[in-house]
């Protein structure tokens, strides 16, 4: 599956990244950029797109209030070099918020989360459980039930309210299971549930009294899910 986009931001530079990481994306189609918001609404009239990216700070008229005055609103991936505008940016329900200057991994991480967002707005299946191999079994975990899962030597331990299961695979090999929009890995070790997020601190984070560190490579995903919550 894959879906349309447009960029709108008032400088040119900010675009030609934009358009040389779409480039890069294979189910990304980057039908249109702009540098003029009016003329961005003017296309959309008469145009849809499944996402926009949008620059929050621009001359006469915000990123905000372009969403605001859409009469049909796709999906939002803000990108700024503001981070005071991420409450309102995610008060909006935006798919991500993209920092400038942003890299290709994130980039392509936030076209994920949309991607999976633009399945689920299609109507296609997305799990609610999946199965792991503990031993000679394969055993059915519900996902509103992990908590978290932390990596111990070859194996992984997935941890649940009233029990733990022990499975011999790779942490990329799970994260391929889950849905990215429910779970964040935020440390080499560990893969949190966003919604059992109880506490978040400077290096660690609380799930369900759990303490789990935040990896410095994890950093920037981490952000993105406090802006998420901040709410």
């Amino acid at each position: 599956m894959s879906f349309t986009a447009i960029a709108i931001d008032d400088e040119p530079q900010a675009l030609d990244v934009i358009g040389l990481h779409a480039a890069k994306v294979p189910f990304l189609d980057l039908k249109a950029t702009f540098t003029d918001a009016f003329e961005a609404i003017a296309w959309l009239q008469t145009n849809r797109v499944d996402l926009i990216f949008l620059d929050i700070k621009m001359p006469d008229i915000s990123g905000v209030d372009v969403v605001k005055c859409l009469p049909r609103t796709p999906m939002v991936i803000f990108t700024t070099a503001y981070s005071d505008y991420a409450v309102e940016g995610f008060d909006l329900d935006a798919i991500d918020y993209l920092l400038k200057p942003f890299s290709l991994a994130r980039f392509l991480k936030a076209c994920t989360k949309a991607l999976d967002m633009h399945t689920v707005r299609s109507g296609s299946n997305v799990p609610d459980s999946i199965f792991v191999k503990t031993g000679y079994e394969d055993e059915k975990v519900v996902l509103d039930e992990l908590l978290y899962v932390e990596a111990d030597g070859n194996y992984l331990s997935l941890v649940l309210p009233t029990r733990k299961l022990l499975t011999r695979q790779t942490m990329a090999e799970l994260l391929q299971q889950l849905p990215p929009e429910r779970f964040v890995r935020v440390h080499r070790s560990y893969c949190v549930a966003v919604n059992k997020i109880t506490k978040m601190a400077r290096q660690e984070i609380t799930v369900a009294g759990y303490v789990i560190p935040i990896g410095a490579s994890y950093e920037e995903a981490v952000a993105a899910i406090r802006m998420r919550l901040i709410l």
